[in-house]
């Protein structure tokens, strides 16, 4: 094995380590996310078992990372930012962080689909919504506003909420979620 590598695969072991702290995850956890024995995860995190393909995949994707951020591989030298959207129930998601824990940013493109409209849900976290494009209808609590491009809501997301287009056409925004209760800090400039 070249040295390159060798120094690539030895590093590996503390960013997993690193990445299930971060994230509060016991060994067993991650194990139960990923059919990956407890030992078998110990002894990578520790070194004493080298890194493959076939566990490596299933620990990219329990972490929020890709592989080439697992194994901290070499820059390609090409710029572009590789997004991977989901779409589920007239909704597409776009991740735009990829590091995991913490405050996570997405762009969330909301089409008419019925089976959006479920009602009012909770979960644990701090949601921060920006519209972009189109009109979003938003209940919260008691609440029923309708946000226009460049306005913005922050909530807890432990109150009842739900949110969609509030027209026949699609509705774009910026969501900033932290799954604990993160809030969003903005910085305004002083008054002069």
């Amino acid at each position: 094995m070249d040295d390159d590598l060798g120094r690539t695969l030895d590093t590996v072991g503390p960013r997993l380590r690193a990445l299930r702290t971060a994230r509060d995850t016991t060994l067993a956890e991650l194990s139960e996310r990923t059919g990956i024995s407890v030992s078998t995860l110990s002894r990578l995190e520790s070194g004493t078992r080298k890194p493959t393909l076939e566990l490596l995949l299933p620990l990219a994707k329990a972490h929020g990372v890709t592989l080439d951020e697992l194994v901290d591989a070499p820059p390609t030298g090409d710029p572009r930012v590789h997004l991977r959207p989901v779409t589920h129930q007239g909704m597409t998601m776009v991740p735009l962080t990829r590091r995991p824990g913490g405050i996570q940013a997405y762009k969330l493109v909301i089409s008419h689909d019925p089976a959006r409209d479920i009602g009012p849900q909770t979960h644990e976290g701090y949601e921060w919504l920006y519209v972009l494009n189109g009109r979003l209808r938003m209940i919260l609590g008691e609440h029923d506003v309708v946000l226009a491009p460049g306005e913005a809501a922050e909530f807890d997301t432990r109150v009842p909420h739900w949110f969609g287009p509030a027209d026949a056409g699609p509705v774009e925004i910026l969501s900033l979620f932290g799954k604990q209760g993160e809030r969003a800090h903005l910085r305004a400039r002083p008054a002069t």
